[in-house]
């Protein structure tokens, strides 16, 4: 194994991956957080909170899509070059 792969292979295992993941767990946090939101104030009857919450929600499902699209082009690249994932 040259130096090289191992270098890619340690900053993929190291800081890549626990990134997407941690970028990951808080698009989903967001999420979870504007759907509480928006269930809370659905029954209060407070607009400007729905409106919120709808936003919240928008922008975790978004941060979802990004960090999956992420580790795809990274699964494809590393398999494209042969770089163990």
């Amino acid at each position: 194994m040259s130096s090289l792969t191992y270098l890619i292979e340690n900053i993929e295992t190291f800081i890549i991956d626990p990134l997407i993941i941690l970028l990951f767990v808080l698009a989903l946090l967001l999420f979870f957080f504007g759907l509480a939101k928006f269930i809370l104030n659905t029954s209060g009857g407070n607009e400007e909170g729905k409106k919120e919450g709808k936003q919240h929600m928008l922008w975790g499902i978004i941060g979802i899509f990004i960090m999956v699209s992420v580790y795809g082009i990274l699964k494809i690249l590393t398999n494209t070059f042969g770089i163990p994932f």
